[in-house]
């Protein structure tokens, strides 16, 4: 049976903060996330249509 360890210290992991040892180590995550720590890559001009040019009435994936 392998445990599973804290992403953020690699301490094993505890139950009530899974997949974190604990609160801070789930804080310390949050805290990555809302500073844009974590990115997901992409292209350059990949952003899509931006929301204010957006019609639904145009988009042919809601008919």
């Amino acid at each position: 049976m392998s445990k599973d360890l804290c992403s953020i210290c690699k301490k094993p992991a505890k139950q009530d903060f899974l997949p974190f040892c604990s609160k801070r180590c789930s804080d310390v995550d949050l805290g990555r996330w809302l500073k844009g720590g974590y990115v997901i890559p992409g292209r350059d001009g990949d952003a899509g249509i931006p929301a204010n040019d957006y019609n639904p009435d145009e988009d042919p994936g809601l008919r």
